[in-house]
């Protein structure tokens, strides 16, 4: 029997996966009773969600708690975290909101702002805004923000959160299994050779430093992530491009364009925050300077979502127009390419 869990993402994303094959002598045991005692801090609260949530499959088909096992079944289950152990204080923080019904809220997140409380951002983040915006149509607290995906702090754009744990559970099986549409613009340094193209590379925890990622051949060291883009608008030392994520892996887009030689703008993470391309007059020096400063930040921007709604199974999708930071340095890219010649 294998009892060891198959995590979707890194340790501290936001859903599991496990895979069990029952054993050949296995009495019957209804299903909920079988992975209860097989899966660590499981509660059947959580067991109950995840199986309403048709994340619990036997064979390839969703079964009911109540499934009696047989021998050489294949469970799979996709499990959603549970709130994190950190308390979270509703903080009466502004927050665009885009939609919001009594499953799921719609955000536009704005660059800076921290998604969830941890590592020392234990005020001030998404979820303390969130939570007190919820108190004031629920006072008694059942409803929460759950978490089923993050952007960065300095990343701005479309967020999904759920808002009870079935909720929640719906909407991690649609994310684990990549049916979640999500598209990215990004400013990166240099002219791309091609109009469109897919970077592969399995991402893992840099081993110098635990803070970014880094791309490895080695599927020990990392995760598969693949990354489509296509290119918006070429501005001769920087790329405009859309970015499509088939996986959702930690700092993916970041940490894929540094691979191909292409780091986004400003990055300084991943060294986009230094003159990559273009040329050693003192006026581009200048205007570099000036960009970074207008968009102190890397240049990503969480512009689409497309989803299927957890209750009523209607398709949703949400754009986010880009924010006056970026904005600014693209409509400055444009001007300078126009004039360049001139210029230098």
């Amino acid at each position: 029997m294998s009892d060891k869990p198959e995590l979707a993402e890194e340790p501290n994303e936001l859903y599991e996966h496990f895979r069990f094959v029952v054993d050949k002598g296995q009495n019957s045991l209804r299903i909920d009773k079988y992975l209860f005692s097989r899966i660590e801090n499981i509660s059947r609260t959580r067991l109950q969600n995840a199986a309403n949530a048709g994340n619990i499959l036997v064979n390839g088909q969703p079964v009911k708690p109540s499934y009696k096992i047989r021998p050489l079944d294949t469970i799979t289950i996709v499990l959603a975290h549970p709130p994190r152990d950190t308390e979270i204080y509703p903080e009466d923080i502004p927050v665009k909101i885009e939609y919001e019904d009594t499953d799921i809220i719609v955000v536009n997140k704005a660059a800076g702002m921290v998604v969830h409380p941890g590592h020392g951002n234990f005020t001030g983040t998404l979820q303390n805004a969130l939570l007190f915006h919820m108190l004031q149509s629920d006072p008694t607290g059942e409803t929460k923000p759950f978490l089923v995906h993050r952007i960065d702090k300095d990343t701005s754009g479309i967020l999904l959160v759920a808002k009870n744990e079935l909720a929640q559970s719906k909407l991690a099986r649609q994310f684990f299994y990549h049916t979640v549409e999500r598209t990215y613009a990004a400013l990166v340094w240099g002219n791309l050779n091609e109009e469109k193209g897919t970077i592969r590379g399995n991402i893992g925890r840099d081993l110098r430093n635990r803070l970014i990622m880094s791309v490895y051949e080695d599927e020990e060291k990392g995760r598969e992530a693949i990354t489509h883009y296509r290119v918006i608008e070429r501005f001769g030392y920087v790329t405009l491009v859309e970015c499509r994520l088939e996986t959702g892996r930690t700092h993916q887009i970041r940490v894929h364009f540094k691979h191909i030689g292409h780091p986004l703008f400003n990055d300084e993470s991943y060294g986009g925050n230094e003159i990559l391309k273009g040329t050693t007059f003192s006026k581009y020096k200048q205007f570099i300077a000036n960009c970074f400063k207008l968009l102190p930040r890397q240049a990503l921007h969480a512009r689409s979502l497309g989803f299927l709604h957890p209750s009523t199974g209607k398709p949703m999708s949400f754009d986010s127009p880009y924010p006056d930071d970026l904005q600014s340095v693209i409509e400055k890219w444009r001007s300078y390419s126009i004039h360049k010649d001139i210029d230098e």
